[in-house]
């Protein structure tokens, strides 16, 4: 079977896997204060062009999104987000488990707009009653989103405005982030992301790494005792260090960038094909994403050869499928996709 269902099947990238090798007997201290959490920590601030950012590994995404929203909100507080954010729809609840609502947005492509968050504060605070609702108190993004599309600088810009108007905290989801920086035309960097953000992840599970998410904090916006937060919610490893190894393996020798180009030029590759033999797309996508409409005849085709994702099923009987490069992606594979397409 050729895999393009996701961009987490296989393992990882053997940088990696070379680097927790070469450390597996090393003796080092446990839940984040060893060296090589210390010198990847470095290495992000570095990328992020953020010398005094509060960095913390933690271990899957879905854990960070919960353990970092939870420790950002007053109990009396929710997170804005797109209708269609991960938080939303494919967490189970997480962030609401852990105590705090999700205060859907419109979307657009996957994306929210700083007119819909303004217009959502300045109608909350001017309803007498506001005082027995839930209070947004963080706005949450993801970039790239659910559907592959990507804010610009500017957006990033007016969102960041419109949660200042009433002290909303903005945090980005980069599950990711490798994907989004590498992308064609793209106008945002890590330190644009940092400079806006008043917290972030940078995805380490989805590009290259076994497991792992890097949580970013702007310097004072970490929640106070923000570790011993991670351990009540069961977020902290004893071997932390793991995490740690894998990010200082990620952000060495450009592994990260690269692990996004590679990814973007099959994408691209698997893109220009698909416009070549004339499919529609559901949306249009700069990222390892890729949302090609098949009817059931190419679908069944497919699906004998193929692990990919279903999207949505559409009212004429066509299917939107999911199709993903990853920093895994064969081309000998994606050429034999091509081909089958």
């Amino acid at each position: 079977m050729l895999w393009f269902r996701n961009d987490y099947s296989e393992g990882a990238h053997e940088e990696v896997l070379k680097k927790l090798c070469e450390t597996g007997r090393c003796h080092r201290a446990g839940y984040g204060d060893d060296e090589y959490s210390a010198l990847a920590r470095e290495k992000l601030r570095k990328a992020c062009g953020m010398p005094d950012a509060d960095i913390v590994f933690l271990t899957g995404g879905t854990q960070v999104n919960a353990t970092v929203i939870a420790a950002m909100l007053k109990p009396f507080e929710g997170a804005l987000s797109a209708v269609t954010g991960h938080i939303n729809c494919h967490e189970a609840g997480a962030v609401e488990f852990a105590g705090c609502k999700v205060l859907p947005l419109p979307q657009y492509a996957g994306k929210v707009k700083a007119e819909d968050v303004q217009a959502y504060l300045d109608n909350f605070y001017a309803d007498e009653s506001h005082t027995h609702m839930v209070f947004p108190g963080l706005l949450y993004i993801s970039h790239p989103t659910e559907y592959g599309t990507l804010y610009t600088k500017a957006e990033l810009a007016a969102l960041r405005k419109a949660c200042d108007t009433r002290g909303v905290r903005l945090f980005l989801d980069g599950a990711r982030m490798a994907y989004g920086l590498a992308a064609e035309g793209t106008d945002v960097t890590l330190p644009d992301i940092a400079k806006y953000c008043h917290a972030f992840t940078i995805g380490g599970t989805k590009c290259g790494a076994l497991c792992g998410e890097a949580a970013v904090f702007a310097p004072g916006c970490m929640p106070e005792r923000f570790i011993t937060l991670t351990k009540q919610r069961g977020a902290m490893l004893a071997k932390s260090s793991l995490n740690g190894l894998q990010f200082d393996a990620l952000f060495s020798n450009d592994l990260y960038k690269r692990v996004g180009e590679h990814t973007i030029r099959m994408a691209m590759k698997l893109k220009k094909a698909l416009l070549d033999k004339g499919y529609e797309f559901y949306i249009d996508s700069p990222t390892n994403q890729q949302f090609p409409i098949v009817d059931e005849t190419v679908y069944a085709r497919l699906k004998e050869q193929v692990e990919f994702g279903i999207w949505e099923r559409l009212s004429d009987g066509r299917i939107v499928i999911r199709l993903c490069t990853s920093w895994a992606t064969d081309e000998n594979d994606l050429d034999a996709l091509i081909g089958l397409l």
